[in-house]
């Protein structure tokens, strides 16, 4: 069964295309985040409210909408953008039979992603609990793209906030007693930056702005520990109906916040 698009009358398409093109303006002489993070949820209940016969119908719309939001942010000079795919409690908390569908479709979408433009993509996230095909295809997407000087896409798959906490400080240990050291010596040298560092995504700039959809206002054990600056926006619309005005409407709330980081 194929998902059609939403159809807009000619005439409201119109308008919002004029709309879309007045936010673009504004937008071009205003400060951008470097990096966005997007929690693209209610791809369950898009399927369900068009009684579709199976949520993959959902997580699939929501995968074709994960690239044209990477597009939307490329196209806008942003550096970096992470997508929230599937979390360390989704691993627990869905049906084998939703989990299988959601492995196909990611890792459909990290092929697809690693032959498109210049982007680097990398799975930030641990393998455990993963199929072998998905690690597989994960590898083989962040191998072919790791010279590319584009958009970096992070794919936050099995991850959970606390957990990638954890593996930094294991990492850190790990590291530290590779080299002799001791406990009492870690405890002088363990700083919020050595600890950034070990992250899944050591070396990136933390996301400025996070974007979540569906109307929940919630993080869901996502970048606890970059997000810890980040500006926050909530968008109604489900995963798959989000639509480029309300990413630039997002991008103009930004940038009309101060940012005083404690100051």
């Amino acid at each position: 069964m194929y998902v059609t698009e939403r159809q807009v009358p000619l005439g409201r398409g119109f308008l919002y295309g004029l709309y879309q093109n007045r936010l673009r303006r504004f937008l071009a002489t205003q400060s951008l985040p470097r990096h966005v993070a997007m929690i693209i949820d209610g791809n369950r209940r898009w399927a369900r409210l068009r009684e579709l016969e199976t949520a993959a119908h959902g997580h699939r719309a929501g995968a074709a909408k994960y690239r044209e939001f990477l597009e939307w942010c490329d196209d806008l000079g942003i550096s970096v953008a992470t997508l929230y795919l599937l979390s360390t409690d989704n691993l627990t908390g869905r049906t084998k039979v939703e989990l299988d569908s959601l492995f196909e479709i990611i890792g459909d979408l990290a092929e697809d992603l690693s032959h498109f433009r210049d982007w680097r993509v990398q799975h930030v996230g641990s393998t455990e609990g993963l199929p072998e095909d998905l690690k597989t295809r994960l590898a083989e997407a962040a191998k072919r793209t790791e010279g590319n000087k584009g958009l970096h896409v992070n794919l936050a798959i099995g991850y959970g906030g606390r957990r990638e906490i954890a593996d930094a400080m294991r990492s850190i240990v790990q590291a530290h007693e590779s080299k002799g050291g001791t406990l009492d010596a870690l405890a002088e040298l363990l700083t919020p930056e050595l600890i950034g560092e070990h992250l899944y995504t050591g070396g990136q700039p933390d996301p400025d702005l996070v974007i979540r959809t569906s109307g929940e206002q919630r993080i869901s054990d996502f970048m606890l520990w970059q997000s810890a600056h980040s500006e926050f926006y909530f968008v109604e619309a489900l995963g798959p109906d989000l639509r480029e005005v309300d990413f630039l409407r997002a991008l103009r709330d930004f940038s009309r916040r101060q940012r005083r980081f404690g100051q």
